[in-house]
């Protein structure tokens, strides 16, 4: 049965407008385009320890599919849960089977009717899906723009106020101050909630995340950790209060309607984060290469490309869809996996190059990629 005209119109203006997307195939290219920014995802020793803790634990068998809520809660969740909130300083933790579906269920959930959700104009899709399934109301402040996010909150006195940002936006790679952030929630006494889907592994001493490395997690409200960019594997954590936990348990849809993470994913989530407190080599390899990289860009002349960067993600603004196709292409021709954004995925006239860099990323790589782009740009 053929698709309804409407529908075939929406791809076909897709089509029109150079932006229509694709499955990418397998490739054998440098990477420089994954979000395993510490390589967990192809580590055999997790494959090795995750698989053996089921076996030495009896676990494999005890482990029935179906809502956390009827059979599906076997026991390594509670012992990955206790020690993901010991890792993070925090009361507790709830996995969820996702980031997106973390995202979903906190703000379609927590939020209230006559609360406001404020959020940075750049938070990720997952957060913005959530909210529009709030009753609360919500609005979105100028990216990082803490006057204009204080102006609105002005606006709404004696109220429930959610403040959401990210630590690293996915599409700049760039990060608030969250300092100020904090002092500001505080100071409105707002609920501040972080998501750190791309600071996990990447900054503090066992990649326990921003908000931990700078000491701010005692002060937060609510952050939630994918696991599926630094550990590498399925799967989300929201960080909290025992009380939020419980309330999450009892009115986070995409927590209660869907079958639980299996025995075997949830090991491997376990395992991993194990494994961060004995990788503080390959994490400080990681920072080392993020260093290199800005200097590169530099000492190359890129640096008026980029958005500003500490982080992972690394963004090269290549206006038009074409251009940046085009570019990408380019690269890929020469060996390095880096993708292209495009409209509508960021606004028109910002669609980018994204690198993401990683600890298995040499220095000659880095080097021969930002030389080439040198080439193709000027």
């Amino acid at each position: 049965m053929n698709l309804p005209e409407n529908l075939n119109q929406k791809l076909e203006a897709r089509k029109q407008n150079n932006a229509l997307r694709k499955l990418p195939s397998f490739n054998n290219l440098i990477d420089f385009s994954s979000n395993d920014y510490v390589g967990f995802s192809k580590s055999e020793t997790i494959f090795r320890q995750a698989h053996h803790y089921l076996i030495e634990n009896e676990i494999i068998q005890n482990g029935a599919t179906g809502s956390r809520l009827i059979s599906g809660n076997h026991s390594l969740y509670q012992i990955a849960e206790s020690f993901i909130a010991e890792f993070h300083d925090v009361e507790t933790a709830l996995i969820f089977n996702s980031g997106y579906d973390a995202n979903v269920g906190f703000f379609s959930a927590v939020p209230q009717r006559n609360d406001v959700i404020l959020y940075d104009e750049l938070s990720h899709a997952s957060i913005r899906d959530g909210i529009s399934m709030s009753n609360a109301k919500s609005y979105k402040f100028s990216h990082n723009d803490f006057e204009d996010l204080e102006r609105l909150i002005e606006k709404f006195p004696d109220t429930n106020i959610y403040i959401v940002t990210e630590t690293v936006f996915s599409m700049d790679g760039d990060s608030p101050n969250l300092e100020e952030l904090v002092l500001l929630s505080e100071k409105y006494n707002c609920y501040l909630v972080v998501d750190e889907a791309h600071t996990l592994g990447v900054f503090g001493d066992k990649g326990e995340g921003l908000i931990q490395d700078l000491q701010l997690h005692n002060r937060i409200f609510a952050r939630i950790m994918t696991f599926g960019k630094g550990l590498g594997c399925h799967g989300a954590a929201v960080l909290g209060s025992i009380n939020l936990k419980e309330y999450l348990v009892n009115f986070a849809r995409s927590f209660i309607y869907t079958t639980g993470l299996s025995p075997h994913s949830v090991s491997t989530i376990l395992t991993a984060y194990q494994q961060l407190e004995n990788e503080k080599e390959t994490i400080n390899k990681l920072r080392q290469n993020i260093i290199y990289f800005n200097q590169q860009k530099n000492i190359l002349g890129l640096k008026p490309i980029f958005v500003r960067s500490k982080s992972s993600i690394q963004s090269a603004i290549i206006p038009g869809n074409e251009n940046a196709k085009r570019l990408a292409q380019d690269l890929q021709d020469k060996g390095f996996d880096i993708k292209a954004i495009l409209s509508p995925t960021v606004p028109e006239g910002q669609e980018r190059l994204r690198f993401c860099i990683h600890s298995y990323n040499s220095e000659e790589e880095i080097n021969a990629v930002l030389e080439l782009l040198r080439d193709f740009v000027f």
